[in-house]
């Protein structure tokens, strides 16, 4: 039995993502949402919530607590790039990219 939860377009990079989900990968959701709760990132504050909804999802279909389950599966992925423009001297302007990430995170039994 697994549950998934998944957000799109995250306005942060997927290597800020993937700093935080390194470490939480295959721990037990209990000692995962510790981790999350203390460490110093926004992006553990984004991968905490969407633990949380996995978590939902997981008690909704199998009825399973956070007890029994652990992380199975996290990953980032790059998303849409925006190109803006910063003005700079003379007339001239500087390309800024603003880029964004999916982040998909599945919670299965750890009884397996």
């Amino acid at each position: 039995m697994e549950a998934k939860s998944r957000q799109t377009d995250i306005k942060m990079t997927a290597r800020k993502l993937r700093r935080v989900i390194n470490e939480v990968r295959g721990k037990s959701v209990i000692k995962a949402q510790d981790m999350l709760r203390f460490m110093p990132y926004f992006a553990a504050r984004v991968v905490e919530k969407n633990l949380k909804a996995a978590v939902a999802n997981a008690q909704e279909q199998f009825g399973v607590g956070p007890e029994n389950l652990k992380i199975s599966e996290i990953f980032a992925d790059e998303s849409v790039t925006y190109k803006r423009a910063r003005t700079r001297a003379q007339g001239r302007m500087y390309s800024r990219l603003k880029r964004t990430s999916h982040l998909t995170l599945k919670v299965s039994d750890s009884a397996k």
